[in-house]
């Protein structure tokens, strides 16, 4: 009769592991691989399926035991092989080169990277080091300083970073809330502790990142979507331009993204775009290039510059 060398705990856990390394299993294969009677592996398939695993059973030639789709997804095991593969996996669409999935892959990537060993987490770091993608020049986030804020947002923790701004470098101490991707790149929403106020910082400037244990209790804090959006599209500029565009909002979305301007419907057929600048010509340029009619609102001295813009060009044709 076999008998098992290892605990319940550990055999279900390796049973699990064989279950999902391929399709199906007989009792009998299982059994043998386990180190247990037949009827020890029913028990422990009982227990996968109190756990959320569903397992199906089927009996005669060519049966036997398979994980199959359940309604909610179970914890899975990876080898080392394939939790690297997830890893690296994830640390690309965290850079923004699946559309959509940059949230959800670094509170995942944050989870595996809690628990991947050392050895495997310098694997995946040689494998994203040595990976070189085609994209734009947006500044790349550090993939360990992003890792380490998305914890300590899920752990309500205090962090401390060093943060260079076109105006220097300088030391914070804040409570991170939120992290909001924009394109390509990454913001934080925080409470800054020595400014009592609110603050967005872009992770790309970030570095130096230190985490004391100081945990916080959540404040009621901004929407913090609206809140970045704001904050990279208005604030901080000496001009703010406000734009009547002929065009529903829905259609000027697909055009004009979310870091650019703020949109605002105006009635059915037409979008009010604001957007933060610090030259009027350039503002001027970026709205004639603009496939609708427009009509400025603010501020008046865009007028003048759009109506020399427009005459300079029109000679440019002459």
């Amino acid at each position: 009769m076999p008998t098992s060398t290892i605990g319940p705990t550990a055999r279900i856990l390796r049973l699990l592991d064989l279950l999902q390394s391929r399709p199906t299993w007989s009792g009998t294969e299982l059994a043998e691989r386990l180190g247990v009677t037949t009827r020890s592996v029913r028990r422990d398939v009982e227990r996968l399926r109190e756990l959320g695993y569903p397992v199906r059973a089927e009996h005669g030639a060519g049966g036997g035991y398979q994980l199959g789709v359940g309604r909610r997804l179970p914890p899975l095991l990876l080898d080392d092989e394939e939790a690297i593969a997830v890893a690296v996996c994830l640390r690309l669409a965290a850079g923004g080169t699946v559309e959509g999935l940059g949230e959800a892959a670094v509170r995942t990537l944050a989870k595996l990277d809690q628990v991947l060993p050392a050895r495997l987490r310098s694997q995946v770091e040689a494998i994203h080091r040595s990976t070189v993608t085609l994209d734009s020049q947006t500044p790349s986030v550090d993939a360990t300083i992003l890792l380490t804020v998305a914890r300590a947002v899920r752990e309500t923790e205090r962090i401390s970073f060093s943060y260079s701004a076109p105006r220097g470098r300088s030391e914070r101490r804040v409570e991170p809330y939120r992290l909001v991707a924009t394109g390509r790149r990454w913001y934080l929403l925080a409470y800054d502790l020595d400014r009592e106020d609110w603050r967005t910082f872009r992770l790309d400037r970030v570095s130096l990142v230190r985490t004391g244990g100081w945990r916080f209790r959540p404040r009621e804090a901004p929407d913090a979507a609206e809140y970045v959006r704001r904050s990279i599209t208005q604030s901080g500029y000496e001009h703010i331009a406000k734009v009547r565009i002929t065009a529903p909002r829905h259609d000027v979305e697909q055009v004009i993204p979310a870091s650019v301007g703020t949109l605002t419907a105006d009635g059915r057929r037409h979008t009010i775009l604001e957007a933060g600048g610090n030259d009027l010509r350039w503002i001027a340029l970026h709205l004639g290039a603009l496939p609708w009619d427009i009509k400025v609102l603010d501020p008046p001295e865009l007028i003048e510059v759009m109506r020399d813009t427009a005459a300079r060009l029109a000679r440019a044709t002459a």
